[in-house]
C-alpha cells in the first residue's frame, strides 16, 4: 500500500520535537550521504525551530591519488579556523551556541567536490565519513572504526576524537545534549542533511530543549574558508549516448509522469545527483569518480525544469534538452521554484531520505501560506486544491537498478577491458616485484591508473584505490597517502581494490595476492573467503528475496572457524554512473527489504582482516538473472547471478584441501572462461600471464 496523501500543512504542523510524522519516519534508516542562497524562505512560526535568514556577503581527465590528495590540509591551522568559526557564532543574526559540520553535499552524495568538503576543511580529517560538531568551547569529530588510526594522525589537539561505534561514546545529540546548557541553539545548513535525518535530529535535541537554527543563506564555514575555498567545479555536461543509456529521455518522463499520475502527485523533486544524470542521460565530471553534475531537476505532468550551473551547459546539451521538454533555471533557483510549486497547489512527491531539510521545509512553509490564504477566502474547512506531499521513495532508484539491454552489454564490454588492463597490470607488478624494484603502495595504484587510462572509453577511476601491503590491507578503507603509505612487500599479501568509469560502463573489483610464500594461515583465511565467494555467486533463491537473506552465503565457510568482517556483503552498482547505487545491498544489516530483482548488478565481496597483520579480500560484480530450476515451488521465479568479472584468482593462496569438488569444478571454470574472454585482448608478457594464472587445478 502507498503511504497516504498528506495536506503540507499537516506535514508541518506535526514537524515540531515531539513527535515525527509518518511519512517522514519512512526512511529513517538511510544512509548518507551550501550554498547562499539568493531567496529567502520565511521565517518559521514553529517555536522550536528557529529559521534565521543572514545576508553574506567536455574533456574527461583523471588524476592519479598521488595528485588529488596534495593540499587538502592547506590553510590556516587548526586553530585558528576554530576560532575565526566561534567568532562568527556571536553575529546578531546568528547567535548560535553550536554548529554542526556533516560531511554530505547538498544531494546526500557519498562522493562530493572539493569545494564541499566543509568537515574536511574545519578540521583537518580528510576521511570519507565523519561529522564535525563545534561549541563555544568545544570541538568534537565522530568517525567509524575505517578511520580511527587516521583521524588520529590528522585531527590537531583542539578536537576530540569520538570513536563512534566504541562501547559508552555518545552520537552526536547525546553529546551535545550533555556538553550545552538546556536551550541552546543549534546551527545547521538545512541543505546538507535530509528531511529525516532532520527530523531525528530535532527530537534528539528536545531532550535538553535545545532550538534547532536553520541557516539558509550562509554555510559558516564557507565564510572562514574564504578565498582560498575551491572553486565550484564547472566542466561541460555530456549527453549519454543512446547506444549505451537504451532508453531514450522522453520515454523515461513518460514512465515517470505515469508513476506520478498513478500516486495522485503531479510533480516530484529529484535531487540524488545520479538519479538526475540518469533519468535525463546526461553525464557530468563535477564529483570525482562519479559521472554527475550538480543538479536538480522538478518533474512535472506538463514540463520539466532542470536547475544547474549554465556554464556547463553546451549548445550541444542546450539544443538536446530543448528537444526534450526540458527548461534550463539557475541552479540557486531551487528554493523559488518549490515556493511557486505549491502556490500552484501541487501534489508533490518528496523522497524524505534524500530531499534535503531546506526543500522540504520551503515547500511545507509555503504551503502553509496557500492553506491559510485558501482558509481566509472560504471561511470554512474546504482545502480541496490544496497543495500534499507524498512521502515516498523515488521511482527512479528502483528504475534505474534494474539495467536494460544497452545497460548490461555496456556492463559486459567495459568488464572486459577493465580485465585486459588489470592482466597487463598483474603482469608489470609481478615482474617488478620479482626484480626487487621498491614500489610503493601509491606509485602501484598510479601504475594501475596508466593502464586503465589505455583503455577505450575510460573516463575516471570509479572511487580511490585501496592498495594495502600487509597490515595496511586489514585497513578496510585503506588510502595509501604518498608521505606515509609503505613499500609493497613481496613477504606479505597484499590488498588491492580498484575500479573503472568508462563511458559504458562502471567497475569495481578486488584482488589479495602474495608475491612470495604465503603462510598456512593466511592460505586458511583466505580460502574460507574464497568459499564465501563461490557459495554466493551459485546461489539461487526465489525472486523478490531481499539481499540481507543471502548474506550468511558469504560467512559459512568463516563462521564454521569462528571467523568473520565487519562490512556488507554487496552493493549495487550503476551502469556508467555511481560504483555504490541502491536501493539493492547484501548485508547482514536488514533492515533493507528491497529484493534482488532481474536486471541488477550487485558485487561480492565478501573478506576477513587480521589487525595488524593482513587483510583479504575477494570481489566480483554480478547481475542478477533468471535461473532454470527443475522445479518451481509455488509457482515461484528462481533468480540466480552471472559474472561481470573476469580476473584470475590466485590459486598460490588456496588450500585446495580445504575446497570440495564442486568449488574446485567453479575455480577451474571460472578461469577458463576468464581466458576464453580476455586472452584475445592481451599479448606479449600479460597474455603468458593470464595463461599461467587459469591454468586449472587438479583436485587433491
Amino acid at each position: 500500500m502507498s503511504p497516504p496523501m498528506k495536506s503540507a500543512a499537516a506535514i508541518m504542523s506535526n514537524l515540531s520535537l515531539s513527535t515525527t510524522p509518518p511519512c517522514l519516519r519512512l526512511f529513517s534508516l538511510s544512509l548518507p550521504f551550501h550554498r547562499s542562497l539568493n531567496s529567502t524562505p520565511p521565517i518559521h512560526t514553529n517555536p522550536n525551530l528557529i529559521v534565521r535568514n543572514s545576508s553574506s556577503g567536455s574533456s574527461i581527465t583523471a588524476k592519479p591519488s598521488s595528485e588529488m590528495r596534495k593540499n587538502r590540509n592547506t590553510g590556516p591551522d587548526q586553530d585558528q579556523k576554530l576560532f575565526a568559526l566561534r567568532q562568527l557564532f556571536r553575529k546578531p543574526d546568528i547567535n548560535i551556541d553550536a554548529y554542526i559540520i556533516p560531511s554530505q553535499d547538498a544531494h546526500q552524495s557519498e562522493f562530493i567536490a572539493e569545494c564541499y568538503m566543509r568537515r574536511a576543511y574545519i578540521s583537518g580529517f580528510t576521511g570519507s565519513a565523519g561529522t564535525a560538531v563545534v561549541t563555544s568551547n568545544k570541538a568534537a569529530l565522530w568517525t567509524d572504526g575505517r578511520y580511527f588510526l587516521q583521524a588520529e594522525k590528522q585531527l590537531s589537539s583542539s578536537w576530540i576524537l569520538m570513536r563512534a561505534g566504541n562501547w559508552g561514546v555518545p552520537n552526536t545529540t547525546e553529546w551535545l545534549n550533555d556538553v550545552l546548557v538546556p536551550g541552546g541553539r543549534i546551527g545547521i545548513d538545512p541543505f546538507l542533511f535530509s528531511s529525516d535525518a532532520i527530523n531525528e535530529l530535532k527530537e534528539a535535541v528536545a531532550k535538553s530543549n535545545h532550538e534547532l537554527v536553520y541557516l539558509y543563506d550562509v554555510n559558516l564555514v564557507d565564510e572562514v574558508w574564504k578565498e582560498a575555498r575551491p572553486k565550484p567545479p564547472n566542466k561541460p555536461i555530456r549527453v549519454h549516448d543512446l547506444k549505451y543509456a537504451g532508453v531514450d529521455v522522453s520515454t523515461k518522463l513518460s514512465n515517470l509522469r505515469a508513476e506520478l499520475t498513478d500516486h495522485g502527485s503531479s510533480a516530484i523533486v529529484i535531487s540524488m545527483l545520479d538519479e538526475v544524470a540518469w533519468l535525463l542521460n546526461l553525464r557530468g565530471n563535477d564529483v570525482p569518480h562519479s559521472p554527475v553534475m550538480y543538479a536538480y531537476l522538478i518533474v512535472e505532468i506538463d514540463s520539466a525544469k532542470l536547475f544547474v550551473d549554465n556554464s556547463k551547459v553546451t549548445h550541444e546539451v542546450m539544443d538536446y534538452l530543448k528537444k526534450a521538454g526540458i527548461e534550463l533555471r539557475p541552479y540557486e533557483a531551487i528554493l523559488s521554484e518549490i515556493e511557486s510549486l505549491a502556490a500552484r497547489g501541487a501534489h508533490l512527491w518528496l523522497d524524505t531520505s534524500s530531499v534535503n531539510a531546506a526543500i522540504s521545509s520551503t515547500y511545507a512553509t509555503a504551503c502553509d501560506k496557500y492553506i491559510e490564504r485558501l482558509s481566509s477566502k472560504s471561511k470554512g474547512n474546504n482545502l480541496s486544491g490544496a497543495p500534499t506531499a507524498l512521502c515516498k521513495s523515488s521511482p527512479i532508484s528502483l528504475a534505474k537498478a534494474i539495467k536494460n539491454h544497452a545497460e548490461l552489454e555496456g556492463m559486459r564490454d567495459s568488464h572486459l577491458r577493465d580485465a585486459a588492463a588489470l592482466a597487463e597490470f598483474w603482469s608489470w607488478l609481478e615482474e617488478e616485484i620479482n626484480k626487487d624494484v621498491r614500489l610503493t603502495e601509491v606509485e602501484v595504484a598510479d601504475k594501475l591508473l596508466e593502464f586503465r587510462a589505455s583503455q577505450a572509453g575510460f573516463v575516471d577511476t570509479s572511487f580511490d584505490t585501496i592498495s594495502g601491503s600487509g597490515a595496511n590491507g586489514a585497513i578496510i578503507h585503506y588510502k595509501a597517502e604518498a608521505d606515509s603509505c609503505s613499500v609493497v612487500d613481496r613477504h606479505k599479501l597484499f590488498l588491492l581494490d580498484s575500479g573503472a568509469q568508462y563511458l559504458d560502463g562502471t567497475t569495481d573489483i578486488t584482488r589479495t595476492v602474495h608475491f612470495g610464500e604465503p603462510s598456512e594461515r593466511q592460505k586458511e583465511c583466505f580460502t574460507r573467503v574464497l568459499q564465501g565467494h563461490i557459495a554466493l555467486d551459485q546461489a539461487v533463491f526465489p525472486e523478490n528475496t531481499p539481499g540481507f537473506v543471502l548474506d550468511a552465503f558469504a560467512r559459512a565457510s568463516l563462521w564454521k572457524v569462528g571467523l568473520d568482517y565487519r562490512h556488507g556483503t554487496g552493493h549495487g552498482v550503476g551502469a556508467a554512473l555511481n560504483v555504490h547505487e541502491g536501493p539493492q545491498s547484501i548485508s547482514f544489516r536488514f533492515g533493507n527489504m528491497t529484493p534482488l530483482l532481474k536486471g541488477m548488478i550487485i558485487s561480492n565481496e565478501p573478506g576477513y582482516y587480521e589487525d595488524h597483520a593482513f587483510g583479504i579480500r575477494i570481489e566480483n560484480l554480478l547481475f542478477v538473472k533468471e535461473v532454470n530450476t527443475p522445479n518451481r515451488f509455488g509457482g515461484n521465479t528462481y533468480i540466480g547471478f552471472e559474472k561481470l568479472t573476469f580476473v584470475p584468482i590466485q590459486t598460490k593462496l588456496i588450500d585446495l584441501t580445504l575446497l570440495s569438488a564442486a568449488e574446485i569444478d567453479w575455480l577451474n571454470d571460472y578461469h577458463s572462461e576468464v581466458w576464453e574472454k580476455v586472452s584475445s585482448l592481451v599479448d606479449g608478457s600479460a597474455r603468458e600471464w593470464l595463461w599461467n594464472n587459469t591454468r586449472p587445478v587438479a583436485k587433491p
